[in-house]
């Protein structure tokens, strides 16, 4: 029998760290406030470091953790239950993990704030709810911690509330998201009613278990297909795919360590994660599964495009985030679920530390974030330009660096997983080569040649800390080592971390991959019973050590994948050249480019008007159609005017009646004539018939 690892604990120690600083932070003292949120989220980590140390030796796994029932309703039952399995393991220790950090990072960026309780409260708050998502065994639980992190995400990227572009981001990223948790919803109902379960396993068990009721359904759209549509859609809402990524962008406008934790490392992974989490259901209805990768593969590419020339630095990392997630999502499209985790770890380490050496680079310049107002950096804050410099090695592809590895699996298994899967490795491939050019023309317009002061630099970016620039004009001047200590750890993980998916083709075991199979079940898993509880075992693919394959296709196999991970190495490279080329030995072209590009150059640095698009034939239609017709043709035309009528009929009708009441004894004494009169004319009338 396993031993009780008490996950309940994980989430609820970030809880109490909000509740006590949200409750009793304005009495706190800095340091007090940063004790406690620093105490629980570095409980948590600790916490599931011992959870890992002890997954090795658990009985049996997916191991749940029941904490009795939450909704009882005739033949529906939804229980308060924890699970940890492979995937929710690497999900725990990277939120804690990487969360820990920021939060070490934000005592130093933060210190000057006038928020700054508010701010640990809500960003301990965002680390619960998150916790709640990975850890849930059901999707109603899930989806709890899914729109938990949604409020959270609410707050953080609107903290500066004075500012009327940073509450219209926080709106603006919490409608959107609304969009794809409504489809979420209709998910969850139809698995409610056709599964009668929202529980992982028993929804999984079912599905493998019933092959004649649930086929792979290639023929069309059945069941299962549309239950996988309502989660990609949800999916492409808190991951910021194509069409519902126009928030991430704008969340920018939050404080940076916010922007590295929830919209680069963590929250925005959610969607990854209930794909890969779903994986049964969407290896059931290729259609969606398609779909997927298609909408992965045109995000990557589409946002690699607008962060070619964007100008603000954290903007550049918000459109390579969207990016990335593209990458993830097409990974998840074409079934490669282990490559997209192992990308979703790999991009946590290496986006958190641009995202947070973005930030040193921006408190360095007293709130400056316009890279055209940078320049020649380097030798003012070396330690971020060194940490800057290895993150964006990392995402750029280069080896040995961890995104290397991540990207490259996504790469191979895109190119083999279909005939057509060429298409979307060329996709990958084209991302891949954007992806280190402006990256690499960040790096070289912040920290390489003469520095460009802005007119007005004491006053134009202040905006990125809330309105006041708290360092003001000087020179620029390095990070405390309370900032810079988590750079140079997250900057040690972008450089090793990559190295527990080594591939077969250079020599390795690909450990994170084989780490993660049982997880992700392929036709024809099994039903078991553990314990009482239906779970579900892995049938592996057939591979070439089961069927014989012989050694010269396996040899031919490894020859072409070294060949396409040539190929991307050799992008990247190209890339970096180029960035150098245009940026530190010609940097008067890329002005002379951009004015012969013309219109061209203009609609992509407009972000191709998405923006307005959706203003004019979303947002307007939907406004003017609430003002024109919901409030002042319904609200007020029917409803007011009905009961507005109803008040001056009436008033009208007994106008006249209360006109009887004149306290004129005469007028009554004729009305009771009249009345008299009208009576007995009535009665003769009746006599007469």
């Amino acid at each position: 029998m396993d031993q009780n690892l008490h996950l309940w604990l994980i989430p609820l120690l970030p809880l109490l760290g909000a509740l006590i600083n949200g409750a009793l932070g304005r009495r706190f003292s800095r340091q007090a406030v940063a004790t406690v949120a620093l105490a629980s989220t570095a409980a948590a980590f600790g916490m599931a470091l011992m959870v890992a140390a002890s997954f090795s030796g658990l009985a049996h796994v997916p191991y749940v953790e029941s904490h009795g029932p939450w909704i009882q309703i005739t033949g529906f039952t939804v229980n308060f239950t924890f699970l940890l399995d492979q995937l929710s393991l690497v999900m725990l220790l990277v939120v804690t993990g990487v969360g820990f950090l920021i939060h070490i990072y934000s005592v130093g960026y933060m210190a000057d704030d006038d928020g700054y309780y508010r701010f640990f409260a809500y960003l301990n708050l965002f680390m619960f709810f998150m916790l709640m998502l990975v850890l849930a065994n059901n999707y109603l639980l899930m989806f709890v911690g899914w729109e938990g992190v949604g409020l959270a995400s609410y707050l953080l990227i609107g903290f500066y509330f004075l500012k009327d572009s940073a509450s219209q981001a926080g709106k603006k990223a919490f409608i959107v998201n609304r969009i794809g948790d409504f489809a979420f919803l209709l998910g969850m109902f139809m698995m409610t009613k056709y599964f009668g379960t929202l529980d992982y396993t028993s929804i999984f068990s079912q599905v493998l278990s019933n092959p004649a009721q649930f086929p792979v359904e290639t023929g069309g759209a059945g069941l299962l297909t549309l239950i996988a549509f309502c989660l990609m859609i949800g999916a492409t809402g808190k991951s910021a795919q194509i069409p519902l990524y126009v928030w991430l962008p704008d969340a920018m406008e939050g404080p940076t360590p916010v922007s590295a934790l929830i919209h680069a490392a963590t929250m925005v992974t959610a969607g990854i994660y209930m794909v890969a989490r779903s994986n049964v259901i969407f290896n059931h209805a290729p259609m969606a599964l398609t779909t997927v990768a298609v909408i992965g593969a045109l995000t990557a590419i589409f946002a690699a495009s607008i962060g070619i020339v964007q100008t603000d630095i954290k903007r550049v990392l918000a459109y390579s985030t969207i990016s990335q997630l593209g990458y993830m999502f097409m990974a998840c499209g074409v079934a490669a679920y282990s490559a997209a985790i192992f990308h979703l770890m790999t991009h946590a380490f290496f986006k958190a530390l641009l995202f947070l050496s973005a930030g040193s680079v921006i408190h360095a310049l007293g709130g400056e974030q316009d890279m055209r107002h940078m320049g020649g950096l380097r030798k003012y804050i070396p330690w971020t330009f060194g940490v800057m410099a290895v993150g964006t090695i990392a995402i750029a592809g280069i080896p040995p660096f961890a995104g290397f590895f991540s990207k490259d699996e996504i790469l191979w298994k895109a190119f083999s997983s279909s005939s057509n899967g060429w298409i979307f490795w060329a996709i990958g491939l084209v991302t891949a080569l954007m992806t280190s050019f402006y990256m690499f023309r960040l790096l070289f317009m912040t920290f390489f040649g003469e520095r460009r002061e802005a007119a007005n630099a004491h006053d134009a970016h202040a905006s990125a800390h809330g309105g006041h620039s708290d360092h003001g004009h000087g020179t620029p001047h390095e990070s405390p080592w309370v900032m810079l200590t988590p750079l140079v750890l997250l900057a040690i993980l972008s450089t090793v971390g990559g190295w527990v998916g080594i591939p077969h083709s250079m020599g390795g075991n690909n450990h994170f991959e084989k780490f993660l199979e049982p997880v992700f079940v392929h036709e024809g898993g099994q039903e078991t019973e553990i314990e009482g509880t239906a779970t579900w075992t892995n049938k592996l693919p057939p591979t070439k050590e089961t069927t014989g394959e012989p050694a010269e296709a396996a040899h031919a196999n490894t020859s072409t994948e070294l060949l396409l991970t040539g190929i991307s190495v050799a992008a990247g490279l190209i890339g970096l050249a180029l960035a150098w080329f245009l940026y530190v030995s010609r940097p008067e072209l890329p002005a002379r480019i951009a004015h012969n590009l013309g219109n061209l150059y203009t609609t992509v640095l407009n972000k191709y008007y998405v923006d307005e698009i959706y203003q004019e034939a979303v947002v307007d239609p939907i406004v003017e159609g609430s003002t024109d017709i919901l409030w002042r043709g319904v609200d007020v035309g029917i409803v007011d005017g009905a009961v507005n009528g109803a008040g001056t009929s009436a008033q009208a009708a007994f106008g006249t009646l209360r006109k009887m009441q004149s306290g004129n004894i005469r007028s009554y004494a004729g009305w009771v004539a009249l009345g008299a009169a009208l009576v007995v004319g009535y009665m003769v009338w009746m006599g007469i018939q």
